[in-house]
Formats: C-alpha cells, structure tokens, sequence
C-alpha cells in the first residue's frame, strides 16, 4: 500500500514559527522573530500543492502580518480548540487525515496530531508534545524546525526537488 501525498500542513505559530517568545514594548506592542528559511520552505511547499495553515491559540497583528507576506492563506488566530478547526478546514480543503501534516510544541497542539496523518514538533517542545508527534526534528521552534520538516514532507511525497526563487 502507498502512502497518501501530504496536501496540507497545519502549524502552529509560538514555539514553532517563532522560538516562543513574546516581546513586548513599553505601549504594549508585540514583535515576533520568524525565520526566513521556514519561510522559504512554505513557499516551497506552497510551489509542491501543499496548503499551507497557520492555527495559533493567540492573536497577533505580527502574526497576521507575516502570514501575509508569505500569502498563506489560511491563518486562523485566537483558536480554543484546534481539533475542531482543523476538521472544519480539512473538510473545507477536501483532505484526508492520511493527507495532512501537522506541526505543534506543546499540549495544545495535540489535537492537530491526532488530526494529521503525519505530525511533528520541534527539538526544544514540551514533553508531551514531543511523546504525541511522529518525528521530532533536530531543529529548535523559530530555528529552522518548519524547514525541516517541510523538507521531510517534499521527500516522501517525491518532490524534494521543488524549488522556488521568490524570497521568504
């Protein structure tokens, strides 16, 4: 039997996107840091037919605004429950679990394992984030870990050779 081809990866934003800090300005303003190689591996993935998704339990217009840059085009913010939306969404998508991946670094994000057909969490998750992913990558939240595994997904549905030029 053959595997079924990724066609969708949900992540999670802190921890993964992001190394998981938060700063805060004295107006209370937030700045995230996002690393440009996961961004220049969702335009990979985006260039493969995979749909990329972000779900993060918080909001953030620095969020909002980097999902915007790299034109991912489903970034739902403020999430309680991130199983339920990511049925609503897969449905919505016309995916499979056997074709989803998903990607989280703490007990929050369990659900969208147990959504996906293929799951991950970075090198420096929670414990029981790491014991519920499929892999783990050598990769630290906000440090390349996205790459990683996006890398890991372009191989095993046979497209490790998808390139693209558009800066991240």
């Amino acid at each position: 039997m053959t595997r079924r081809r990724i066609r969708a990866l949900f992540l999670d934003v802190d921890g993964v996107l992001t190394d998981g800090r938060i700063y805060l300005d004295g107006t209370g303003r937030e700045l995230k840091v996002f690393n440009t190689k996961d961004g220049h591996g969702m335009r990979k993935a985006a260039a493969a037919g995979i749909a990329v998704c972000w779900i993060s339990g918080r909001s953030s217009p620095a969020t909002a605004r980097r999902a915007k840059e790299l034109g991912v085009p489903h970034c739902l913010q403020g999430v309680r429950d991130k199983g339920v939306v990511i049925a609503r969404l897969a449905r919505r998508l016309g995916v499979s679990r056997a074709e989803i991946a998903a990607m989280g670094d703490d007990e929050p994000d369990i659900p969208l394992f147990d959504a996906a057909g293929l799951s991950a969490c970075p090198a420096d998750a929670a414990p029981g984030a790491r014991r519920a992913a499929s892999l783990v990558t050598r990769a630290p939240g906000g440090g390349g870990a996205v790459r990683e595994f996006i890398e890991i997904i372009l191989k095993r549905n046979g497209q490790a050779g998808v390139v693209t030029r558009r800066p991240a």
